[in-house]
């Protein structure tokens, strides 16, 4: 294990990261922040949008925000992470205020096909109350398409 991690970090359109001999990788998910070691068990996980960690084999940190994704650890030696998207960066505060915008964004986008659903799902009862009562005004307003 003296060799260190080998860590891969992929967006669908490019490796950010093939990095041999990292002593150790910071990630977050959902349950909260954990590391990873040389000689960590297997483990799949799903990321949250975060900023993920590592230290190289030279000591020192490295960063890479991350727009949710999944991290595999396997062998004990091998950690790879797949994500949408992934930004490199020296600078945590500048990749944190990323997150956090990511964050805002996916928030928002969650809360617009709520919105949507809803809007489906009435016009569906509105159809379905036009079939069961063909004769009948609708007591429920109509929607313009």
């Amino acid at each position: 294990m003296s060799g260190g991690l080998h860590l891969t970090v992929t967006t669908p359109a490019e490796v950010l990261v093939d990095a041999q001999g990292v002593r150790a990788v910071r990630a977050e998910d959902d349950s909260g922040g954990f590391g990873i070691l040389p000689g960590h068990t297997d483990l799949l996980t799903v990321l949250s949008a975060s900023v993920l960690r590592w230290r190289d084999r030279d000591d020192t940190l490295r960063f890479c925000a991350v727009r949710g994704g999944v991290l595999r650890v396997s062998g004990g030696d091998s950690v790879a992470v797949a994500c949408r998207q992934g930004t490199l960066g020296d600078d945590l505060e500048t990749l944190a205020a990323g997150v956090v915008a990511m964050r805002a964004a996916e928030t928002d986008a969650e809360r617009r096909a709520r919105v949507e659903q809803m809007r489906l799902h009435a016009r569906a009862v509105r159809q379905l109350m036009r079939y069961l009562r063909p004769g009948e005004a609708s007591p429920i307003p109509r929607e313009t398409d």
